[in-house]
């Protein structure tokens, strides 16, 4: 399960999306987070559901890959669906049978909360799985930019957001390593009460950090012996040019916000 995450991997394929600068990416997927959070009824929430899966299917990203990697979270998105199915009390009563009592108010509020989750982790992840790392490092230190005139290191923090992102399916993977290595010396991680599960899972935090610390060790050695010394006086090797179609993609979504903001008052 842990490989199957999708944050911070990159698929290489010829899209629109790919061609599109890193910061009209940006911009565009923080206009649509935003959006998102607006959308309050039936046809809002199905426009949002039909702009994502346009939106994946330009990235021509393999759908069964995304839907491997929403997996993990779909148990998060269905235990949020059943807190408000239960715990919400407004509206009129659709189903009720002894404790079981459930509200209009409460389904509506569950099934906006899950169509909020998965719509907006996938169109997060759409930005890493089209996106380079290098030029997502780019664009995020232009974006920063105009924040070095109040001492912001906008260099350093796109570089280590980079990293972090693009670290992301390297822990995973030792994630797994580490727990395939203990369940062969007879760990046991997916039976007995869910309190023996937590307990079974503390040891693969002291190997996890020691290899994380020693990963850091490395890349910054690295970085070292190569002359890096931040972002003060560095050329770049490629420019970020900012094209029609980026200004064209940005539009797009911002009529879309707009359109969601309509449909508030329907």
């Amino acid at each position: 399960m842990l490989q199957n995450v999708i944050i911070g991997q990159y698929v290489s394929t010829s899209s629109v999306l790919h061609r599109l600068d890193p910061r009209s990416k940006l911009l565009s997927v923080f206009v649509l987070v935003f959006v998102i959070f607006l959308a309050n009824n039936w046809i809002a929430h199905s426009i949002v559901v039909l702009f994502a899966f346009g939106m994946v299917l330009l990235s021509k990203v393999p759908i069964p890959f995304i839907y491997k990697g929403l997996r993990p979270i779909l148990w998060i998105v269905l235990f949020t669906f059943i807190l408000h199915l239960f715990l919400t009390r407004e509206g009129d009563v659709i189903f009720g049978f002894g404790f079981f009592t459930f509200y209009e108010e409460g389904l509506r509020q569950g099934v906006s909360i899950a169509i909020r989750l998965i719509t907006i982790i996938m169109l997060t992840s759409l930005v890493t799985l089209t996106t380079r790392p290098i030029d997502l490092t780019d664009g995020l230190e232009q974006l920063f930019s105009p924040l070095k005139k109040i001492g912001l290191p906008a260099h350093e923090l796109a570089l280590m957001m980079s990293i972090s992102l693009r670290f992301i399916p390297t822990f995973m993977q030792e994630t797994e390593k580490i727990m395939k290595a203990q369940m062969a010396r007879g760990v046991d991680f997916t039976s007995g009460p869910f309190s023996e599960r937590i307990k079974a899972l503390l040891p693969l935090l002291v190997p996890l950090f020691i290899s994380a610390f020693n990963r850091a060790e490395e890349l910054a050695l690295a970085m070292e012996s190569r002359g890096y010394r931040g972002g003060i006086g560095r050329t770049k090797y490629r420019i970020l040019r900012w094209k029609f179609q980026d200004t064209l993609a940005l539009l797009c979504c911002l009529g879309f916000g707009l359109i969601i903001i309509l449909l508030r008052f329907i």
